[in-house]
């Protein structure tokens, strides 16, 4: 198990959502609140070492929720930018891991965060999410795999480590990613 008081937080919210069109998707309304804002609150009471919010032109105040925001100024190289950017920040801060989790995942639950952190057995641990047949985000990386983060290059993020690590099942729809209007639509429908 790693602690939660080792781990920091790092959300990735700097996408540029060409699939969902012109509109910040972060922003659309989901049950009252911005989208984004739903793995937000879901995580508050997890006593992070430390949360990071990698943002790119959304309006919404990470920094008022309690997050360190970090601006990726070049989202179009790729989901790799941001996980290099809140790793860097999670090395400077001393974690012994990072749990990176996407804000247009806003069904994401603490238990789920909590058994991953549970699952994972060390610096060399990498514990992603499953739906019982495609490992995903949130994940777990130790700290022996920051270098290789700090490396990633493209859109592919850390897939290929994920894809190799262990994976905690949990039902699909709480792994649901927001990607086109029509994510949001099943989303809201599911309530």
């Amino acid at each position: 198990m790693i602690a939660a008081t080792r781990t920091a937080l790092i959300l990735l919210a700097a996408g540029r959502s060409q699939r969902f069109g012109d509109a910040d998707k972060l922003t659309q309304d989901f049950l009252g609140q911005p989208l984004a804002f739903h793995v937000v609150t879901a995580l508050e009471s997890v006593p992070f070492l430390d949360r990071v919010a990698v943002t790119s032109g959304t309006e919404l105040d990470f920094a008022r929720r309690g997050y360190q925001v970090i601006h990726n100024h070049r989202p179009e190289i790729g989901m790799s930018g941001s996980v290099r950017l809140g790793v860097a920040r999670a090395r400077d801060r001393g974690a012994d891991a990072v749990l990176i989790a996407l804000a247009d995942m806003p069904r994401v639950t603490v238990a789920h965060v909590l058994r991953l952190l549970d699952a994972a057995d060390g610096a060399a641990a990498v514990v992603a999410s499953s739906d019982g047949v495609k490992p995903s985000p949130p994940a777990v990386f130790g700290a022996a795999h920051f270098d290789a983060l700090l490396e990633l290059d493209g859109d592919e993020g850390a897939r290929a480590l994920i894809r190799a690590g262990k994976h905690v099942i949990t039902a699909a729809h709480e792994l649901l990613d927001i990607d086109r209007p029509e994510d949001l639509d099943r989303l809201r429908a599911l309530r």
